[in-house]
């Protein structure tokens, strides 16, 4: 588009100078230049992090509140069968922003840094921006990092890495779901704020900015990216969102059965039933947690309210393509699992919904209102689809083919399936329209036919009738899978991180994105890892062994306390055998005795 409105003026330009002025040529240069002058289709492109299909045009939960996607979905595409390429932040984030699938990568889970599995990967922002595009952001939209040098401007501050404004949180935590031990993830609790929206922060600090952007004027096309939070963990969001769900009307999760588990490989099974769960239902917390969800959608929703609202607003309504997108799903009991990491339709059904204004240069009429798409799509095709739909199409690769043929035709053929990756090689689901075909890698396989089964209750894998259809989605599944590119092992032992021995530690004063450090008690006892937060106090993570290592997730300027015992957090400094400062990237935290 920005070539051939420069070759129009240029060619202008040698009419004039060739004589040939007359008002009828010169009037016909002006009607050909203004037919073409439109500017380029600007991008929004909103995530939000760990949404199911519990949307309300999507029917996965009843009591889902989502007027502000439904809106959307109704003026534009909404695809029903849209797949992440991973049921993990980490790699479907990557694969979305790289175009690159974790099956061709090598990413596969959220132990990985992506700049080191990919460190010349150009992600969407940076590839428009090359191409004339102002490429702006907000929120998480990486796995807990900005990538700084992909984008022309960050709310907040680039350079930071961290992509997450001011949030407000319960200053004594957990709230309503205790610790069952130290392989619980801290961020597993909800409960209610009093607080309105501004005084919440996080997403409503992101919507506003985002919102702003988009009530400008720009000199240039805008590729805006908003990463809304929620409902990812923890499920704190104001009062009102739970006050829309009472406790007393709560419904559990409709593709809840108590037997599911019985017709599953091993491999199934030892993926089905987890700590989580069980945890959840000792403490008598699962409608509480079901309510927590339903309340951080439905805060969500209507901050994506904000944004579609000042979109409608300004300037630019009616030339913005917008993308709407979740990373994966979420269990809330199905298969007695609570959390992500499985390939079953509840973790990798994601919310897809698609919005191109006409005389968009690859869709130039534009999407109908109120379409819907039931084709197979994966989120690692979002990359190729935006390049086409704004005119600067990268190179297809056949494995993520675009979706504008779906977006000018929903109900057109479609030979494609999507495949979503475990986070070892050779383990993935695989969706068609009709089959869900599920193998793990050290053997066993599920298949469900959707249409009958959409919760996938009835393996179907073990009956000889259904081996045909087995062998047919076999051959459709990728043929080769990319090692998985670890950083682990070797890699902490090259930067040792010194202990220090002065007492009392000081307080924490974390930036930046999260990254891993290896905690390594090289002593002949057991110690106790502890946190100190920002206000001084303490929080106990965990035992480390006499000889054993304990990874753990920090940021730069974290402080860790080890102790010899384990004691109340008012008696941690006389028991405190030294402190690390975390540094600027992962490491090797040795423990040793202060000779």
């Amino acid at each position: 588009m920005l070539e051939r409105f420069t070759a129009l003026w240029f060619a202008r330009l040698l009419v004039i100078l060739a004589g040939l002025n007359s008002s009828s040529e010169l009037m016909a240069l002006e009607t050909l230049n203004s037919s073409d002058e439109k500017s380029p289709p600007n991008v929004l492109f909103i995530s939000l992090d760990d949404l199911n299909d519990w949307v309300g045009c999507l029917g996965g939960h009843p009591q889902a509140h989502t007027p502000n996607l439904d809106r959307l979905a109704s003026t534009g595409v909404l695809f029903t069968n849209a797949h992440c390429p991973a049921p993990a932040c980490n790699p479907s984030r990557t694969a979305i922003m790289t175009g690159i699938p974790p099956y061709r990568s090598g990413l596969y889970d959220n132990r990985q840094k992506m700049r080191t599995v990919l460190p010349d990967a150009e992600l969407l922002p940076k590839y428009l921006s090359r191409h004339g595009y102002w490429s702006a952001g907000s929120g998480k939209l990486l796995h807990y990092f900005i990538d700084a040098k992909s984008w022309d401007e960050y709310f907040p501050n680039k350079e930071t890495e961290n992509p997450f404004p001011r949030t407000l949180m319960p200053e004594q935590r957990p709230v309503n779901l205790p610790l069952g031990g130290n392989w619980q993830y801290r961020e597993t609790d909800w409960a209610p704020l009093d607080a309105t929206n501004e005084e919440y922060g996080g997403d409503w600090l992101v919507s506003d900015w985002i919102g702003k952007q988009l009530k400008k004027k720009h000199d240039r096309p805008f590729f805006l990216a908003c990463g809304i939070y929620r409902p990812h963990e923890p499920w704190f969001v104001p009062q009102k969102y739970f006050d829309q769900f009472p406790i007393e009307t709560i419904q559990l999760p409709p593709g809840y059965r108590v037997d599911d588990l019985d017709d599953l490989p091993a491999e199934g099974k030892r993926r089905g039933p987890n700590r989580y769960f069980e945890h959840i239902r000792k403490h008598d917390q699962w409608k509480q947690g079901v309510q927590g969800y339903l309340a951080s959608i439905a805060f969500a929703d209507e901050m994506v309210g904000r944004v579609l609202d000042a979109l409608q607003a300004g300037p630019n309504r009616d030339n913005t393509i917008v993308i709407l997108w979740s990373d994966h799903g979420w269990h809330l009991g199905e298969k007695q699992h609570w959390q992500k990491y499985t390939a079953w339709r509840a973790c990798t059904r994601v919310p897809l919904i698609i919005r191109v204004p006409t005389q968009t240069p690859g869709l130039e009429e534009g999407t109908q209102a109120g379409g819907v798409c039931d084709q197979p799509v994966n989120l690692s095709s979002l990359f190729s689809t935006v390049t086409e739909l704004v005119g600067h199409a990268r190179e297809l690769n056949p494995e993520v083919p675009s979706l504008v043929p779906l977006l000018r035709n929903p109900s057109s053929e479609w030979d494609h399936v999507a495949v979503t990756c475990l986070s070892e090689p050779g383990s993935y689901g695989l969706s068609t329209s009709d089959w869900r075909y599920i193998r793990y890698a050290k053997g066993g396989e599920e298949l469900y036919r959707t249409s009958a089964d959409p919760y996938e209750w009835d393996n179907l894998a073990s009956k000889p009738e259904y081996q045909n259809v087995i062998k047919n989605l076999s051959e459709k599944a990728p043929i080769r899978f990319a090692p998985k590119k670890e950083f682990q092992g070797a890699f902490f032992s090259k930067v040792i991180l010194p202990m220090r021995y002065s007492s009392p530690s000081p307080a924490s004063s974390p930036v930046g994105g999260r990254f891993q450090v290896e905690f390594d008690n090289q002593t002949d006892a057991p110690v106790f890892l502890y946190w100190r937060d920002q206000k001084n106090s303490v929080k106990l993570y965990g035992k480390i062994k006499a000889g054993t290592q304990r990874r753990q997730f920090t940021r730069k300027g974290a402080v860790w306390m080890i102790t010899k015992t384990e004691v109340s957090p008012s008696d941690v400094r006389w028991s405190e055998l030294g402190h690390f400062v975390i540094g600027k990237g992962s490491s090797r935290a040795v423990i040793k005795k202060n000779k």
